[in-house]
């Protein structure tokens, strides 16, 4: 199960929303969604979570570039909102390499025929995707730093992520309304 939410810093505090990602396509559509709820050019946090597997954290400020923190990449990966928040600069992957949209496919040769007993197990030697998606955090753990949640706390964070970050924001109640 999946919640998002958008918590917005206005003048008199934090505003929450709940938000649809149907027809969010790309992190360029969430920034933007993010922007449109937002008074001026305020902070913006967009909370994702799915339950007990991942949670996510994008921050945009006015026009700025979002700034973003994953718990779990790989988790993440294997989810349609979590490839959202997966670009490749997150990644460390070089966007114009055409061969990494291929190592994401995890193509095991057995795809030709070719027997899968004769195959490696090993995936850090056949390009897989393993490569690809890190097992942990990725991103920009520094990204709640000056509202109050360290880089240590917020790797620290697995279950009831979202909930102890409103907390620390002081937006617990306004983000309980929307859940």
């Amino acid at each position: 199960m999946y919640f998002a939410a958008l918590l917005a810093r206005t003048e008199d505090g934090w505003e929450a929303s709940d938000t649809e990602l149907d027809d969010v396509e790309t992190l360029s559509d969430l920034a933007d969604l993010a922007r449109e709820s937002a008074p001026d050019e305020d902070t913006v946090l967009v909370l994702i979570e799915q339950e007990d597997a991942w949670f996510g954290v994008v921050r945009i400020d006015g026009e700025e570039d979002p700034r973003i923190y994953v718990s779990d990449a790989a988790a993440a990966a294997r989810s349609s909102y979590g490839e959202i928040l997966l670009t490749d600069e997150l990644l460390g992957r070089d966007p114009d390499d055409d061969d990494a949209d291929l190592d994401a496919l995890d193509l095991d040769g057995t795809e030709d025929g070719e027997d899968e007993e004769e195959e490696d197990d090993d995936d850090t030697t056949s390009g897989g995707s393993a490569e690809a998606v890190p097992h942990g955090p990725v991103g920009d753990a520094a990204v709640l730093d000056d509202l109050g949640v360290s880089e240590k706390e917020l790797k620290s964070l697995s279950q009831d992520a979202l909930t102890e970050i409103a907390e620390a924001l002081g937006a617990s109640e306004v983000l309980e309304t929307v859940r």
